[in-house]
Order: structure tokens, then sequence, then C-alpha cells
């Protein structure tokens, strides 16, 4: 089977999200999308505004429709936390103690699967442009094939110019790729990447929490579910 894997923040998650594991659905024939809240994300300069067990109630609100869309608790508070001490083998030097790196989500992910299982990792073109400052980012182009969603402005030069220095084509190579823009399939030397170019809506989570202490409507934004959990729970008041 296709099997699909979307972490992040979900702070709160919200129609954008929803829309990317949709078509991701449909584009690679996803048989089911494992939707992975992060307890510590690494890569975030601010920690969540709301708790992690909120965030995850709200990702079985906005997927309790799907049947493919799976809410799971693969980076819950104490799973698969990095500790820096304690593990060996290379580590980052920003690895964060204590943060759920992703490299390690797809190998746990991995061993419930069959080998004949293929794995894609969900993001959106604006996390996959950091992709290279991953922690072991090149393992993971090797675990598993990534499906993005693109936007306007952003061509197939910034997707290849964007993998792991190791997997990055040399400039000879990239150089056309900078008048296409980005979509399609990208299959290089240890990286495939497939571009979603048709689902880019302007909703970000920092707009929501915006709204919400604004006192305006959320239904654009987020499922109606998580509209009321959020008025309920009286998250992003402050």
């Amino acid at each position: 089977m296709n099997i699909g894997l979307f972490g992040g923040t979900f702070d709160p998650i919200h129609n954008g999200h929803i829309a990317l594991a949709r078509a991701a659905r449909e584009r690679c024939e996803l048989s089911r999308i494992y939707f992975v809240p992060a307890n510590i994300p690494p890569h975030k300069q601010r920690p969540p505004v709301a708790s992690y067990f909120d965030r995850s109630a709200m990702v079985v609100l906005a997927t309790r429709e799907e049947s493919a869309f799976l809410p799971s608790s693969l980076e819950a508070p104490g799973a698969g936390a990095t500790n820096l001490g304690g593990r060996k083998g290379k580590q980052s030097e920003h690895a964060v103690a204590g943060a759920n790196y992703t490299i390690d989500t797809v190998r746990r992910l991995k061993q419930t699967l069959k080998k004949s299982d293929r794995l894609f990792l969900l993001m959106g073109i604006d996390a996959f442009k950091d992709i290279a400052t991953w922690h072991e980012a090149e393992a993971l182009f090797q675990e598993c094939e990534f499906i993005v969603a693109s936007r306007p402005g952003y061509s197939l030069a910034d997707v290849a110019n964007s993998l792991p220095k190791s997997l990055r084509p040399a400039s000879a190579v990239t150089k056309p790729f900078a008048r296409q823009p980005a979509k399609g399939d990208l299959a290089l030397n240890g990286a495939t990447v497939h571009l979603l170019d048709d689902v880019h809506q302007p909703i970000s989570a920092t707009a929501i929490r915006e709204a919400v202490l604004a006192k305006r409507p959320l239904r654009k934004f987020v499922d109606p579910t998580v509209a009321e959990y959020i008025k309920k729970m009286e998250l992003y008041r402050r």
C-alpha cells in the first residue's frame, strides 16, 4: 500500500491541511494518511500555543469524516523524543533535547508497515525549502518519498536546490529548472518529490489565532467542530 505521513504542529489544524491531504491521497493513491501532531517541534522558534492534547483533539475532529485520515500519537509526549545523552549514532549539531525528529517518527512507523509498502511524507513547500537543515535529512530521503504542496513563485530549481547537499544536482543541471514552475515529479538519484501545484490556500495558523483574538468567525479557516472546540476550550485568546 501507499501510506502518507503528515506531521506538524497543527496549531490549529485547518482547511489547508485537509486540502493538501486530499490532493496527496488522490495524486499518489494513498490508502491512508497518518496525521501526527508534534509535541516539541525542533524547527519552530517558538513552542506551540495550544497544548499537545488540545492540538491532538482538534486533529481528531478535523479528520473524523475521512476514513483514510488517521490521527496518530507517534509524537505524543514521551514517544520517541530525542535524548541527546543516551543514544548512539549521528546527531545533528542543532539537535534539541526532547524534540520529535521526523526521521525517528518515519522509522517507527515503517516498523509497523510491510516491506512492500511505500511511505510518503507530506508537507508544504515553505517547510521543504529548509529540508536540508533537518536532522538526518539525507536518510529521510532514503526512507520515504515526498509530497510537497507548491505555491506560486516557486520553481523546480528552488525544489532541487533545497535538497541536502549530497543529493543536490549540479547547478548546470538545475539551471534550466528555474524557468519551470514547481509542479509534476522531480525524480533524482536518491530523492523523489511529487509536487502538488493546485492546492495552495492562503490560510495560516497565525491568521486563525489572530481571528480568535479579534472575535471573528473561523468557518472559512477550520472545520466547524474545530471552531467549536477552540471556542469551548477558550484557546488562542491571549
